[in-house]
């Protein structure tokens, strides 16, 4: 934890230390997270923020790099430690784990070389989104979703079983249910990565049939999927990128074009929520157009759902209408017998209502948001918090663009109050955007307590 002399107040970094809307609290417990995975402990206080901001001290490596992922976290966008005022640092292999090789042979060594040496995450600086990372791979999918030839088995590795499979897909759903029910940064969160490195590694290291292997990819594909979101979920972007690429490229080499069209949809929406809706809409679509003859009604719904989200996003009402329609449409397409994935039994329509109420709110239209939030009916606070304490804050926004502060507040506490003790940095970005849109009343009394009380919630997370 030493560091350097100071050379006077960093302005740089107060600045964006406020821009972000960080405490000092949460900024010191953040960067001890961040070097806690680069295997440095660290025991940084409020104080030792206000040593760097008031006297200019720069801390070792790799504090200033994770002070900037930190704040880019915040911001929503890449920060350097050069832009902090801390001067560069150098990364090791930045690029690990985003290659997308041609041979699926070089793709499943990559794999298991990423999940053996980086899952641990130490070796990896968290936070930074980068939109050019998926340049290559998503147009290396869509000119081929399918490789020709099947990967190489070891004829000296452990055989694979039916049973091996059976246990990660168990593992994927546990996933999915606790990142539900408490966010990405749930204490279930962490077997997530264990379990591609412990289970999952072996496994592709193993002796398997050509039809076993190829289900085998697509298993853990899905398993790198479910991982990459709730790193997501947690505002680890440069994880999350790392984890969705391997999981496009393993659902390439099971020549699986459905589980790859819904991961490119799954990183569309991570795309869309980064601020980069245009490039979410070439995803989806791609994913969609790709995939439109092979997947199941549902999971073309999901990538069309995806699609729509990035047109509101974009404030093109009248595409994210259509697409919303044709997501609705594939779902009543289902009839007894169509084949129908259980891990996305999820998506119903009232869940479609709930995202087309987010939608509607994202293109300025409060009534038509405030009338699909109707429509979308209760959940489960106890099986779905995170997307509950969303919908409410969704909500909230949709109220204040109607004018209607009291509703808003009720929504806004109600929000803070699910929220509390979720660990999602994403949802809590979404209580951030109700504080954001409350200021202008600030003044008011009421408003005053919620802000109080929702930045507890923040400063806590």
């Amino acid at each position: 934890m030493a560091t350097t002399r100071g050379r006077g107040p960093n302005t740089a970094l107060a600045a964006l230390i406020e821009a972000s809307g960080a405490s000092h609290i949460w900024l010191a417990r953040r960067v001890n997270e961040l070097t806690a995975e680069r295997g440095v402990t660290t025991a940084y206080t409020h104080t030792g923020v206000s040593r760097w901001t008031v006297k200019g001290m720069v801390p070792r490596d790799p504090t200033p790099a994770c002070l900037a992922a930190a704040l880019g976290e915040r911001l929503g966008r890449p920060v350097t430690p050069a832009e902090i005022g801390m001067g560069a640092v150098r990364e090791r292999d930045p690029d690990v784990g985003l290659d997308f090789p041609r041979d699926p042979d070089t793709a499943l060594r990559g794999a298991i070389q990423h999940w053996s040496t980086m899952l641990n995450r130490r070796a990896i600086l968290h936070g930074s989104f980068a939109i050019g990372a998926y340049a290559v791979p998503t147009v290396r999918w869509l000119g081929r979703p399918a490789d020709a030839a099947p990967v190489t088995p070891d004829p000296a590795g452990r055989r694979v079983g039916r049973t091996d499979l059976d246990q990660l897909w168990k593992a994927s759903e546990e996933a999915r249910r606790w990142d539900s029910k408490f966010g990405g940064g749930n204490t279930r969160a962490p077997a997530v990565a264990r379990l591609l490195r412990e289970r999952a590694v072996p496994l592709l290291q193993g002796s398997f049939t050509e039809q076993l292997g190829r289900e085998l990819l697509t298993a853990v594909s899905e398993l790198a999927r479910v991982s990459a979101w709730s790193s997501f979920d947690m505002g680890d972007h440069g994880a999350a990128q790392r984890d969705f690429v391997q999981s496009l490229r393993l659902a390439r080499a099971a020549g699986d074009q459905e589980a790859g069209a819904y991961t490119l949809a799954t990183m569309s929406l991570q795309a869309m929520l980064r601020g980069y809706p245009q490039e979410a809409i070439d995803m989806a679509q791609g994913a969609y157009d790709r995939a439109r003859h092979a997947a199941a009604p549902r999971v073309l719904a999901f990538i069309k759902l995806a699609e729509a989200r990035a047109h509101g996003r974009a404030g093109d009402s009248r595409a994210a209408g259509r697409t919303l329609a044709e997501c609705e449409g594939l779902l009543d397409s289902i009839r007894p017998g169509t084949r129908d994935p259980a891990h996305l039994a999820y998506l119903t329509h009232q869940r479609i209502s709930a995202d087309a109420a987010e939608i509607h709110k994202d293109l300025g239209r409060p009534e038509a948001a405030l009338r699909w939030g109707q429509q979308a009916g209760p959940m489960s606070e106890s099986d779905f918090a995170r997307a509950t304490g969303i919908r409410c804050t969704v909500m909230a926004v949709a109220h204040l663009q109607h004018d209607d502060l009291p509703s808003a507040l009720a929504a806004g506490e109600r929000a803070a109050a699910i929220l509390g003790p979720v660990r999602s940095a994403r949802a809590h970005g979404y209580l951030r955007d109700v504080t954001t849109a409350l200021r202008p009343w600030r003044g008011d009394t009421q408003v005053a307590d919620f802000l109080h009380r929702a930045g507890t919630v923040l400063a806590s997370a």
